[in-house]
């Protein structure tokens, strides 16, 4: 398949962040773009303003003629009435992973792959490489605010995409240089087990780096992933790239830098958290490794305003904060909960958390209620069930009967706003992957009527 032969794509699921960061690629390249969702959303209205033509019903007569390429979402079902469409017809049918594939092939790709922290990572990598004059593509999984955008247009060789272990999806990619920030157990209704994981994805990918590249693991990863001649460790406090020493300074996480050619003081990333170090060290540990000098760094880290839904501050007072975080793993939750204790030590913090996936709910209740219970108050609303249907007792509630902590309870949609009045919350955490961000304007609006507390 040749991109330049292509003049009109359709997706189906363009809303997706992955698809429609590719949507935003071929529609920059002047190709036109249609594609269906089964909801409109703030991210399908902005591409509609972009210029590509969405509609909202599964109905193959909104299907446009002349039609050279379909991507879609593995999310999408088999039987969607658009998708058996497209296969009957003869054209082109292709998952988003195959299609990332198809283009990166022909550039120098670095891929950034891990059950957690790739989006902010590889996110983090394209700004210091903008801010170090390379000028990359870059494939996100979320909006990076100094990018406004999920897609960057470059004219460089680089391009900086995220590697997704979903549906093994990130076996398309042969990167030159890669990243592996972790390896916890997730997405086990694909794999079944955590040794498949380990085995089929990730070191499937780790064989998948190019001759003569380099893959960066985190240290804690390096033993489970094997003898890989290529790989280096990092980390903070371990590891051949490692940060040291640290600390919050001015509002800035602080940090210093070593590496075999580096040393460098005093870094300060605008990103709270100690996760957020962890992915600035490996970013920073590439952008040095492609030629971007120490100032660039010093100043992409100190400048960079983080992506949308990641630990995203929408309110924030004297005594007072609201937090919307995209975290739908233990992991993620206790990373969240501890940047947020860290970042306001003493405050009383409240959580609203919206479980996503009837498998992953199941599979590691025991490390949700184990994470949830960090918080001081918790909300949990129903499951956000996405592609799944629901599985008999796994529900909400089901997390809530293993909570240790006292202060918890289940709470509705259509009334979360009055429980969040009840709770008068000090710092409060909007947590999960579904629709709970749906909530944030109204929960922004009840936080600068009431002000901050006495």
């Amino acid at each position: 398949m040749k991109l330049n032969d292509i003049k009109k794509v359709y997706f189906i699921g363009i809303g997706g962040i992955g698809m429609s960061a590719l949507a935003r690629y071929f529609n920059g390249r002047g190709a036109e773009v249609h594609g269906y969702d089964k909801t409109e959303t703030l991210l399908t209205k902005k591409l509609v303003e972009e210029g590509m033509q969405i509609h909202y019903a599964e109905e193959v007569s909104q299907v446009p003629d002349g039609v050279d390429l379909v991507v879609y979402t593995p999310a999408v079902p088999a039987s969607h009435k658009e998708l058996v469409f497209f296969r009957a017809s003869g054209i082109p049918v292709k998952k988003r992973a195959e299609v990332l594939g198809i283009i990166s092939r022909g550039m120098k790709t670095v891929a950034v792959a891990g059950t957690h922290g790739k989006t902010t990572t590889s996110s983090i990598l394209a700004y210091l490489l903008r801010c170090g004059g390379i000028d990359c593509t870059a494939f996100l999984g979320g909006i990076a605010m100094n990018f406004g955008s999920n897609f960057v247009e470059g004219h460089s060789d680089w391009v900086v995409v995220e590697a997704d272990e979903f549906d093994r999806s990130f076996l398309h990619l042969s990167p030159n240089i890669a990243v592996i920030l972790s390896m916890d157990a997730d997405h086990l209704d694909i794999y079944g087990d955590r040794e498949t994981l380990l085995e089929t994805g990730f070191r499937a990918f780790a064989a998948k780096v190019e001759k003569g590249g380099r893959l960066y693991v985190h240290y804690r990863w390096l033993e489970e992933l094997g003898d890989w001649p290529f790989a280096e460790s990092y980390g903070i406090g371990q590891g051949t790239y490692r940060s040291e020493n640290v600390r919050v300074e001015d509002g800035y996480f602080t940090f210093d830098y070593r590496s075999p050619s580096h040393h460098i003081d005093g870094l300060q990333l605008a990103l709270p958290g100690r996760h957020n170090v962890e992915n600035a060290t490996a970013a920073l540990s590439v952008a040095l490794q492609l030629g971007v000098e120490e100032a660039a760094i010093r100043e992409g880290l100190r400048s960079f305003r983080g992506i949308r839904r990641r630990f995203e501050i929408l309110y924030r007072s004297e005594g007072r904060a609201y937090i919307d975080d995209y975290a739908h793993h233990p992991s993620e939750l206790a990373a969240a909960i501890g940047a947020a204790r860290e970042l306001f030590p003493g405050k009383r913090i409240t959580g609203i958390f919206q479980p996503h996936l009837y498998s992953r709910t199941r599979d590691f209740a025991d490390g949700f209620a184990e994470a949830l219970d960090q918080l001081d108050e918790i909300l949990l609303v129903e499951i956000y069930p996405a592609r799944e249907l629901p599985i008999e007792g796994v529900e909400s509630r089901l997390l809530l009967s293993k909570m240790k902590k006292r202060e918890k309870r289940l709470a509705s949609k259509a009334g979360l706003l009055e429980e969040v009045e009840k709770s008068h919350p000090e710092v409060l955490l909007t947590l999960g992957a579904g629709d709970i961000d749906t909530f944030r304007e109204p929960i922004v609006a009840y936080f600068e009527k009431t002000g901050t507390h006495d």
